[in-house]
């Protein structure tokens, strides 16, 4: 069964690399930078510090920091356990496909769709009651998650755990931070 899952994942991320198109690299190649978002995360800030008070707000943006120190970790060391060749790396495909990062480190889970969807979920877990636009934050981990599959980097499965890790991870952080944090504060 395992097998027929990798296969599937192997094909599936060759199918969707393959629609890559050329005049589209450099927009997906700014989408899974970093420093692209950081005009959301400065929206992010100003919204909690808008919407809460002040310390509240703090603890709040604390919670996120420790909570993304945490999910990178998890996703740092299970990289190295598992050691899963990342697609530009693997021998069997990487003639295949369109490659436009080539990093070295493993790839299982992705730790670019583990973090986008951890803040985002804390964010809108936080923000939900207040903003009512708040759904439209997952475009961004979508597209972030999105576009290590079309830079060559990532395969499907990897992009679908990091999802789940990073949403459980912020689902759990804010019920500690409702049971922990937050009575001190009100």
């Amino acid at each position: 069964m395992l097998d027929k899952l990798l296969q599937w994942d192997r094909e599936t991320f060759v199918y969707l690399n393959s629609l890559g198109i050329e005049q589209y690299d450099m927009f997906w190649s700014t989408v899974t930078k970093i420093p692209t978002w950081t005009p959301l995360f400065l929206l992010f800030g100003f919204l909690f510090f808008r919407k809460y008070p002040r310390k509240q707000a703090l603890s709040i943006i604390i919670t996120l920091l420790v909570m993304v120190f945490f999910v990178v970790t998890l996703t740092d060391l299970t990289k190295e356990v598992v050691a899963r060749l990342r697609p530009n790396n693997d021998t069997e495909i990487n003639t295949l496909i369109r490659i436009l990062r080539s990093p070295t480190g493993y790839s299982f889970f992705s730790g670019h769709a583990s973090s986008s969807f951890s803040i985002t979920t804390l964010v809108f877990l936080f923000l939900r009651k207040h903003v009512k636009w708040a759904a439209i934050f997952f475009i961004w981990p979508l597209l972030f998650a999105m576009s290590r599959i079309y830079v060559g980097v990532h395969f499907p499965i990897d992009l679908i755990v990091g999802a789940l890790v990073g949403a459980f991870s912020a689902w759990l952080f804010y019920r500690l931070y409702q049971r922990i944090i937050l009575p001190y504060l009100v």
